[in-house]
């Protein structure tokens, strides 16, 4: 029998991660401390209070922070797009409120930081690490490259919705979510149907966001209109144009693939990468195998450059 405090504990959880999926999907509009309470079910006095319970940040401080984050990503990665257009489309009042908040976020102005590229990151990292901030290790990123067979194709993906265990913390560690997912589907049976379909989902990058704040979901493909509660939430992850690249792996090399994938592939390729979510699709059991490796399809949202 599950504790009645944990069973609140979840309920708590889920109606955060409502407003967590409400902010992802809503950067650009309404985003008043009323509307999101309406959103988490919470009068606003207390909705303030557990957020900051839950999330370990306040809603202000959340808010700003993706917001400046999805900024940066888009000057590095979406070079067509103007700061004007990216400041209005990550919700800013005013070209010179995203000015003030970028510099504010990043120490230095935005077109500044467009120009540095990459080594803007890498400043960034270095002085947030001076800071007191833990990253994930640079060799968790892809910097050692080892024998690997990776296949890259642009293809049309529809919609999925699925259920998932939101993951906060070292990309790594999803595992633990997915234990958590797996005991909830297992009795549903939806494990392992023809169409069933195991992916993680991943929102930040791990050059911008310190490890305790890295968002990330356990997901499992459900029909629409399937029930869940507390801590189990549901979302549709949008379909369109994906960079698929489809890698037989060891569990060490995740970031690495990623890494040919975003780094090596994108530049030459005349797309760039969009605000849709990237996620990691899994075709097979790794215990399985006759060389223990993962099989996996690393899809990440792109429209034309």
């Amino acid at each position: 029998m599950i504790d009645p405090a944990e069973l609140k504990r979840q309920e708590y959880v889920g109606r955060i991660n409502r407003v967590i999926d409400y902010i992802r999907d809503n950067l650009a509009g309404d985003l008043r401390l009323d509307v999101l309470a309406r959103v988490a079910r919470f009068s606003p006095f207390h909705f303030h209070r557990v957020f900051k319970s839950v999330v370990g940040e306040t809603l202000n401080d959340y808010i700003r922070r993706v917001r400046a984050q999805r900024a940066a990503g888009q000057l590095i990665h979406n070079p067509t797009l103007s700061i004007t257009e990216i400041a209005i489309g990550c919700g800013y009042s005013s070209p010179s409120a995203f000015a003030r908040e970028f510099r504010r976020h990043f120490g230095v102005s935005a077109s500044q930081f467009r120009r540095g590229g990459q080594e803007s990151l890498v400043r960034f990292r270095r002085e947030m690490e001076e800071r007191g901030a833990e990253f994930v290790n640079p060799l968790d990123l892809g910097a050692i490259r080892t024998e690997m067979e990776i296949e890259i194709d642009v293809r049309e993906m529809a919609p999925m919705h699925v259920a998932y265990v939101r993951h906060v913390g070292a990309y790594k560690e999803i595992g633990k979510a997915f234990q958590h997912l797996m005991r909830w589907a297992g009795p549903r049976r939806r494990l392992w149907t023809p169409d069933t379909r195991v992916l993680a989902v991943y929102h930040d990058n791990p050059d911008l966001t310190p490890v305790e704040r890295l968002r990330a979901e356990a997901c499992i493909t459900v029909p629409e209109g399937t029930k869940t509660r507390g801590d189990i939430g549901t979302m549709t992850i949008p379909g369109g144009t994906f960079a698929v690249a489809h890698v037989e792996i060891d569990e060490s090399q995740y970031a690495e693939a990623w890494d040919r994938l975003i780094c090596d592939w994108m530049p030459r390729s005349g797309y760039q990468p969009d605000e849709r979510m990237c996620f990691e699709m899994y075709l097979n059991d790794a215990r399985k195998h006759p060389e223990g490796k993962h099989v996996v399809e690393i899809c990440e949202p792109v429209r034309p450059l």
